[in-house]
């Protein structure tokens, strides 16, 4: 019998053949914390009186989230870590290093691979085809001690892509469309497997943020085949040597397939406070904004910032809108700085914030006030998700953001490219 993505891996990585259903000992390749998540996976690592870490140089801390530091608290709990990592020879990314899913993609994690972390998106990496995902601070320390989890093999759900986006459509849009057609919760501990001959069209950028986002219809992972679009990816990054092909079996049993034709899908917007409750960006005209923020692990490639500076290019955001934009690495950074992008944003009026989280979840940088309303390329707009219970998030892809930013509202991005 066939496998599907996620059943080849965890057989791959287990004793013996893994199917949807079985439960499963499996081997894990790289596991990694946070610094929001970080300190309890430390002290129960601590709890457990254990000694040692299974594989030092596949364990590793980030501090993304609170970076730099807003607070003593959250200042001592990065001392925790850093002196963790020195006692334990784990690697570390400290401040500035930027995003940990982003820092995944561009180093540590590859195709075949099982990838753990404690933060709920750890499931970027599945782009690679790598089946990440993300788990509890306290099964993260086991894996940290035990190189080694428990995991249910997930059913499959196949999304059929065909096709290419039209005039200023992204990923983004994509996956919200998904998102919005089958629920928050339609997914729920399954594996979504992206196929289909429109992957071509998609790229190694589009792949992330698709894959970032499964999470939010419940998805244990969002798998992608790794192809020669993932093998030119690792090249780019100096790790063309970890590539490896990898695809389901063409009998392979899913519990459903999903069609789309990428050239059907229009500018998505997910409107407070649910990702599910999405709409089409131009019947939200006139929906006014207060703050437009471009980044994230969803959308802070450089490819994002691209498409935000050809739209702003020329132009002013809004007055009454501000503009943030956080770039999800040093790297990612430096390309936009010599790109020229960075002047662009700029020069339209953009913050640019350190490679980091803090706007996303509201931690610092970027809070609204009350009965403020913020257009986002994140992946949640949760009630309170920037730091304030009173305030409004929309999700959007980083052309609408862009677009918005300039006519203070929402706009679809087709009307200003």
């Amino acid at each position: 019998m066939g496998k599907t993505l996620a059943e080849k891996i965890l057989t791959k990585k287990s004793a013996g053949e893994a199917y949807a259903g079985d439960i499963v000992i499996s081997r894990v390749d790289l596991a990694f914390v946070q610094d929001t998540t970080g300190p309890l996976t430390v002290r129960q690592f601590q709890a457990g009186k254990f000694k040692k870490l299974a594989n030092p140089q596949k364990t590793v801390l980030f501090f993304d989230h609170a970076a730099p530091s807003p607070n003593r608290q959250l200042s001592n709990d990065h001392k925790l870590l850093r002196q963790f990592a020195k006692d334990m020879g784990c690697l570390k990314y400290d401040v500035g290093s930027g995003v940990c899913h982003q820092i995944v993609a561009e180093a540590l994690a590859k195709p075949g691979d099982v990838v753990v972390g404690s933060d709920s998106h750890t499931v970027t990496a599945g782009a690679l085809g790598a089946f990440a995902t993300g788990m509890g601070s306290s099964d993260v320390a086991i894996v940290f001690a035990l190189g080694k989890t428990w995991l249910r093999v997930p059913e499959s759900i196949k999304i059929n892509i065909t096709g290419k986006f039209g005039a200023s459509v992204g990923a983004k849009d994509l996956v919200l469309y998904l998102i919005g057609s089958i629920g928050a919760d339609g997914a729920t501990y399954k594996a979504l497997e992206f196929g289909g001959e429109g992957l071509a069209n998609l790229t190694m950028s589009d792949r992330f943020t698709i894959a970032n986002m499964a999470v939010e219809a419940g998805a244990k992972v969002g798998l992608f085949p790794s192809d020669k679009i993932t093998q030119e990816y690792l090249k780019a990054q100096g790790r063309e040597k970890d590539f490896q092909p990898l695809s389901a079996d063409k009998d392979a049993i899913y519990e459903k397939t999903i069609d789309i034709d990428l050239g059907a899908i229009e500018p998505m917007v997910a409107k407070p406070h649910q990702v599910d409750n999405v709409a089409k960006a131009r019947e939200l005209k006139g929906t006014k904004i207060q703050q437009v923020f471009i980044g994230t692990c969803t959308n802070g490639r450089r490819e994002d910032l691209a498409i935000a500076a050809k739209i702003l290019k020329g132009k002013k955001r809004h007055p009454d809108t501000r503009l943030i934009v956080a770039p999800a690495s040093p790297k990612v950074l430096l390309e936009a700085i010599a790109a020229g992008y960075i002047k662009t944003l700029l020069e339209a009026g953009a913050i640019i914030l350190p490679p980091g989280c803090g706007a996303c979840l509201g931690l610092h940088q970027g809070v609204l006030g009350d009965g403020e309303s913020c257009l986002s390329t994140a992946n949640r707009n949760f009630k309170g998700r920037m730091g304030n219970p009173e305030a409004f998030i929309y999700l959007s892809s980083p052309a609408t953001a862009a677009a918005s930013a300039i006519a203070g509202e929402i706009t679809d991005p087709g009307e200003v490219l």
